[in-house]
């Protein structure tokens, strides 16, 4: 601890950071941020923009490069993207910003996130459905795994479907996105033989059109996967994140 402490008086290292080693977390501005929830759980923290103004997203992000090298902000606004830019511009970070997927990662020179020997297929039944399924593949991706994607499959044209699934078959997990009924997870979890994670997706009318269709069809799969909520972009890619993990560890023994 003396240490810490010494290297927080001469400036080497910033009282958020000492805080963050210490109690596993760090205070700014806008609340608490989770330094530590990788080391414990293998999951990144990431900075939900929902619910929060522009400045408190910059805070959070700020605090994220600063403690652990990367900051993930999800569910970005243009208003908030160009507020969280401006805050990181002085950490001389690098910043990567997936469109459609409404998700900026930002990392500090010479970051070095994990790299796992597995793979994981996002599958979306159609163009709807990108936004959460690209969500899905940036969490995936910032946890090691390699991410390939296989887009406008569903079932209303199975042919398309049909097919990929040699490409499919070649992958340890799959994440599968699909609104309306949500059939296409359940017929992908009939075809192959590794594990499906389905992602309901807001999209349809009318009647259950909001996503609660697709979730009540893929927890009534006839087929066995598993399914988050809807439109859980985040949390599909990060189960997906810590199978992919444990296929690399079993293929490193």
């Amino acid at each position: 601890m003396r240490e810490l402490l010494d290297a927080v008086a001469a400036g080497e290292v910033s009282p958020a950071e000492a805080e963050a080693e210490l109690a596993g977390y760090a205070t700014g501005e806008a609340g608490r941020f989770d330094a530590a929830r990788e080391t414990r759980s293998g999951v990144p923290e990431a900075v939900l923009a929902d619910g929060k103004t522009p400045a408190e997203v910059a805070d959070l992000a700020a605090t994220a490069l600063e403690t652990t090298g990367r900051a993930i902000a999800t569910r970005l606004d243009p208003e908030a993207l160009a507020t969280v830019r401006d805050r990181l511009a002085d950490h001389d970070a690098e910043d990567t910003y997936h469109e459609r997927a409404r998700v900026l990662v930002a990392r500090e020179p010479g970051y070095d996130g994990p790299d796992l020997d597995a793979t994981v297929g996002v599958v979306t039944a159609g163009t709807s459905d990108a936004e959460a399924a690209g969500e899905a593949a940036v969490i995936a991706r910032e946890m090691g795994a390699t991410v390939e994607r296989v887009d406008d499959v569903g079932v209303a044209g199975i042919a398309r479907l049909l097919d990929r699934l040699p490409d499919l078959r070649e992958h340890d997990l799959l994440i599968v996105a699909a609104g309306r009924e949500g059939a296409l997870p359940t017929v992908v979890a009939g075809l192959v033989d590794t594990p499906v994670i389905g992602l309901p997706v807001s999209t349809g009318y009318g009647h259950a059109g909001a996503g609660e269709a697709a979730l009540d069809g893929m927890l009534q799969s006839c087929t066995a996967l598993t399914v988050v909520n809807v439109d859980a972009g985040f949390t599909a890619g990060a189960q997906a994140g810590l199978v992919a993990r444990a296929v690399d560890a079993a293929r490193s023994e």
